[in-house]
């Protein structure tokens, strides 16, 4: 799955659109790399989001195309939150 999809599928953002954004401007980092939009994510990756003074670091344990609301943050374990 793109990573800009699982970031609103888990709904940490939004709206995908801003997703892209994040990613076009290096604020997100996959496996503490830069990464794009399109990158695959797959379960055990780690992606930090760049919000102004904040960080945001999380783990993915599942990768689904739907899911309902309150299933959305079993996708993810927080392993950092600044």
């Amino acid at each position: 799955m793109r990573l800009d999809k699982f970031l609103k599928v888990s709904r940490i953002i939004k709206r995908r659109s801003v997703a892209n954004d994040a990613c076009d401007n290096s604020r997100v980092e996959l496996n503490n790399r830069p990464a794009k939009a399109g990158a695959q994510v797959k379960v055990n990756d780690i992606v930090t989001l760049h919000f102004g003074d904040s960080t945001f670091k999380f783990k993915i344990l599942s990768v689904q195309e739907t899911v309902k609301k309150q299933d959305s943050s079993l996708m993810y374990e927080v392993i950092n939150e600044d």
